[in-house]
């Protein structure tokens, strides 16, 4: 208390200075609309940016929760998308929507490790077993396919990218619905290969490629890439061709796991039709 008293005995012709100049700029204020509205508009200037401040910093900290929001209302549009769950003319809310009768479910993940540079290479997830995933599942991302799961782990699952020499995926044309083989020749993280293309088909380079109806674990019409080179094989009478990937393979950190409710009973079927002689 000591300390504060000596201090407004020392510095008292300042402090009387201030106080004074304070009443002097309030009586000015108040008596001028001019300077009153300047008086306002710098008061407004400065809690706006303290304001926009505070604003900035709180946004920076609840970025994972936004990001979470974005992830789960991916999940509700691409249920809508992949399972038609709707109509040209009718708008459905996605938050209603009813997950348990669906063809195909979706869960999100991250991806805590990615090869794009060997042979075959692989990708791990952070969901497994425990999540509900299993083997045969396919995995995209917002820019087209990524893999299928090979193995998983109660908290972890491993992804044969499409970037393996074991990928086989069926995969068509946009332009003429035709399809082929999906192939990696183990050469180019960027490009994939897409074969036995017959030869009458109309192609050219920038077509968009999409994975096909034949396929029972992505659903139809997910995006690849583009046509980047045409190549005839004279000996098959087939085109193969190289098909730059949508997906930028060396930066990916979020996908999508879709599960083919009707998959198991799609394969039942084929067995037993694979079985009977004509």
């Amino acid at each position: 208390m000591q300390q504060i008293i000596n201090f407004i005995f020392r510095n008292k012709i300042l402090l009387l200075y201030l106080f004074l100049l304070l009443i002097a700029m309030g009586f000015t204020i108040q008596s001028h609309s001019y300077h009153q509205s300047k008086f306002f508009n710098s008061a407004n200037w400065i809690s706006g940016g303290i304001y926009k401040t505070s604003n900035n910093i709180s946004d920076y900290f609840n970025l994972e929760i936004e990001n979470e929001k974005l992830v789960q209302e991916n999940i509700r549009l691409k249920n809508l998308l992949y399972n038609r769950a709707y109509k040209e003319e009718q708008v459905i809310d996605t938050l209603l929507l009813d997950t348990t009768n669906l063809d195909y479910t979706i869960v999100a993940a991250k991806i805590i490790k990615n090869s794009y540079s060997l042979l075959d290479n692989y990708i791990t997830l952070n969901k497994g077993a425990k999540h509900g995933i299993k083997q045969d599942m396919g995995v995209i991302t917002p820019n087209g396919i990524l893999g299928i799961i090979e193995n998983t782990s109660n908290k972890f699952s491993r992804v044969q990218s499409i970037l393996n020499r074991r990928s086989n995926l069926n995969a068509k044309l946009k332009n003429t619905e035709n399809f082929g083989s999906l192939i990696w020749n183990g050469k180019d993280y960027n490009t994939v290969q897409l074969i036995d293309i017959p030869r009458r088909i109309p192609l050219k380079v920038g077509d968009t490629i999409l994975t096909g109806a034949a396929s029972s674990i992505f659903p139809e019409n997910i995006p690849i890439g583009s046509i980047k080179k045409i190549d005839l094989d004279v000996s098959k009478s087939s085109y193969s061709l190289d098909i730059q990937l949508f997906n930028d393979m060396t930066n990916i950190k979020n996908v999508y796991i879709i599960n083919n409710k009707n998959r198991t009973e799609l394969e039942q079927l084929e067995a037993k039709n694979s079985n009977v002689q004509y």
